[in-house]
């Protein structure tokens, strides 16, 4: 599978900065929309503001697109800034509109990063990128799993179409601290969906939504499943999805890092039984959810 960056492939790059502990590189990139592929191959384009992620999640497929094998071993750690997508964004929008012009284009940012990781409070590019898109008005779908994005409500609430996506992929905390000790946490995401929600109008005018992606579907604990579930009557959907078995096809293949994979030995109470798991907590999402719309895996994907 070709990765969908244009940035250096078998070389570390040069001239690093520091973000904390991770690793910062500035560098051009060709494009900064990408054409989606595959699992989101519904959308017209792939936005990634940057290349790697802080949070460096034991479960994420996008390690496997990695520059070269020492950053995809060392992912979580290292971060490269396409600095010049502010000018690329504008240009290849206009590219767009002088060849479409009744037609928005439909981007799905991002699909092998955060584009609201902690470095996006520094340098700001996710935001620089939605003030140069809100006016070409986009279809845009945004995949997060940061509470950094309610800074942006006042761009934000300026799109006619908009989704956010937050993931959330489990309702226990001890379960997240395990999979994805440096991500935020269950709460402070919960709060900031709710924050967008209450901040952002939804009428004829803006139609602007929000979800939540459990995906993958990670073990929560029989206690904190009911409290999690009704803390989403905020949002209109959720998507849930399996676990991923790890791919033996090849290294660069989009599938689940052996970290997260190692994990299960811990928690054989819910990996022994998983499709059972799976499928009480799909149940019980819809039991509990009578408002909102429940998606499994890729439908659940789309702005619609």
């Amino acid at each position: 599978m070709k990765s969908q960056e244009n940035l250096v492939q078998k070389s570390t790059p040069a001239d690093t900065e520091k973000f904390g502990n991770t690793n910062v590189y500035n560098l051009d990139s060709k494009t900064i929309l990408n054409k989606a592929t595959g699992y989101i191959g519904s959308y017209d384009f792939t936005l990634n503001p940057y290349r790697g992620c802080q949070y460096g999640c034991s479960y994420c497929y996008a390690a496997a697109f990695s520059p070269n094998n020492q950053m995809r071993q060392d992912w979580g750690n290292w971060v490269i800034v396409k600095q010049n997508a502010i000018e690329l964004i504008e240009k290849e929008l206009k590219k767009w509109y002088k060849r479409y012009p009744n037609k928005p284009p439909t981007i799905y940012m991002s699909s092998v990063t955060d584009p609201y990781q902690p470095l996006e409070s520094k340098t700001q590019l996710t935001r620089g990128l939605l003030s140069v898109m809100v006016q070409y008005q986009p279809i845009l779908v945004i995949q997060t799993r940061s509470p950094i994005i309610v800074r942006d409500i006042d761009l934000l609430k300026q799109f006619k179409r908009l989704r956010v996506n937050m993931s959330i992929p489990t309702g226990s905390e001890s379960v997240r601290k395990d999979f994805e000790p440096r991500s935020p946490s269950i709460q402070a995401r919960l709060n900031a969906v709710g924050k967008l929600r209450h901040n952002i109008p939804d009428n004829q005018g803006h139609q602007i939504r929000f979800s939540v992606t459990i995906t993958p579907l990670l073990p929560i604990l029989p206690e904190d499943e009911t409290q999690f579930i009704c803390k989403l009557e905020v949002i209109d959907r959720v998507v849930i999805q399996a676990f991923h078995s790890p791919s033996q096809k090849s290294v660069l293949a989009a599938t689940t890092r052996k970290e997260a994979v190692n994990l299960k030995d811990k928690y054989q109470w819910w990996y022994d039984n998983e499709s059972e798991k799976y499928n009480h907590f799909l149940e019980k999402l819809k039991d509990l959810l009578s408002d909102v719309e429940v998606f499994e895996g890729k439908a659940g994907f789309g702005y619609d």
